[in-house]
């Protein structure tokens, strides 16, 4: 895979729609990966298939609200301070850097890091999709846990964290980031290429890439939900797709509390008969609801997108009066397992239901 910068609009839409309204807000993620190559060239990104079994590879990630990600994104000797002390705990540097997620700022911020050092970026993330908590990721499901991990601020104030496992780190990040901002840069899970290869999600750069194109099409053919909705049943992960809900949005009830953004959205029929539908969110949209029945729930993905152009809507940019569609679509089978299921399943975010997965649901 090669990104030039005549990309990057279609990828960052792509990665947003992936970050299921979380992940960080893709135009200023887009901005800064254009700024980042235009400076230092573009990045090298590799498969993951490409990694020696013995390669050191660091997640790199933003990590707060992201009401507050829209307005703090990262400088950019941020992310290099954030790769420089975890290699310096680790005393060895990374042989290649993996986004941790796929989201607007999330999926772009690898590529400013990848782009500012020339260490190759690996064409794969931790989740295939965005979450909100730092052991939500596959490595960490599979034994392989995210510390240590470097935390830097806009002031450059670093931190270096060691837990005995993964939640614990979760706590301890998300207390400091509150601290430093709610905005921070973080290098993480530092795992070898063979754990790359069994664990991640693979080729999710390129799958970005392609939905962001079809969005960009569909509004060529003047179609682009439908074009959007059928790349994805196209896709190996994505395929069993869905559009749950056509209407306009009439309460958004939103809020930034204990680092994270939670709230819910409630969205009309246009025509104004049927049952509404509440969209239940932590920093990504967890649940869709109609008629007291859950139509699609975590980890597959629950996506809110602009009724005419398929623009996916970040949760921070959910407003009242907008016309908008739901899209519901399966994930890798590697995030359904018992194990991942136990770790960021439905009922790890407080939702009293066992995960159904969307073709079961809606019999697709």
């Amino acid at each position: 895979m090669k990104l030039e910068l005549t990309d990057l609009e279609d990828f960052a839409r792509g990665a947003a729609f992936l970050g299921t309204g979380g992940g960080g807000d893709p135009y200023i993620g887009r901005l800064l990966a254009r700024h980042a190559i235009k400076q230092f060239g573009v990045p090298k990104i590799i498969e993951p298939d490409e990694l020696a079994d013995d390669a050191l590879v660091f997640a790199i990630a933003m990590l707060g609200a992201p009401t507050v990600l829209v307005e703090k994104a990262a400088c950019g000797d941020d992310i290099d301070l954030a790769i420089d002390k975890l290699a310096e705990r680790i005393g060895r540097r990374p042989d290649a850097l993996i986004p941790i997620e796929i989201g607007g700022i999330n999926s772009t911020v690898p590529i400013v890091a990848s782009a500012r050092t020339g260490i190759p970026l690996v064409n794969a993330d931790g989740m295939g999709r965005a979450f909100p908590e730092v052991q939500m990721v596959t490595f960490n499901v599979y034994g392989h846990p995210p510390t240590p991990m470097s935390v830097v601020d806009e002031h450059m104030n670093a931190v270096v964290v060691d837990a005995q496992d993964a939640k614990t780190a979760e706590n301890l990040v998300r207390s400091m980031a509150i601290q430093m901002g709610l905005s921070v840069v973080t290098a993480n899970y530092p795992v070898s290429g063979e754990v790359v290869k069994k664990y991640a999600v693979k080729h999710t750069l390129t799958l970005a890439l392609e939905i962001g194109r079809a969005i960009h099409r569909g509004r060529q053919e003047g179609n682009p939900v439908e074009v959007l909705a059928d790349y994805l049943r196209s896709t190996d992960y994505y395929r069993h797709c869905k559009i749950l809900y056509d209407g306009k949005i009439t309460d958004i009830r939103r809020e930034t509390t204990r680092g994270f953004s939670v709230g819910h959205c409630r969205i009309d029929p246009l025509t104004g008969a049927g049952d509404p539908m509440e969209i239940v969110f932590q920093n990504e949209n967890l649940a869709a609801r109609t008629g007291g029945r859950t139509l699609a729930m975590v980890p597959d993905l629950v996506c809110i997108v602009d009724r005419e152009t398929a623009e996916p809507v970040p949760v921070e940019s959910l407003r009242y009066g907008q016309r908008v569609k739901v899209i519901a679509a399966s994930v890798p089978p590697i995030m359904r397992t018992p194990e991942a299921l136990a770790t960021f399943g439905p009922r790890c975010f407080g939702l009293e239901e066992d995960y159904i997965p969307i073709e079961e649901i809606q019999e697709i």
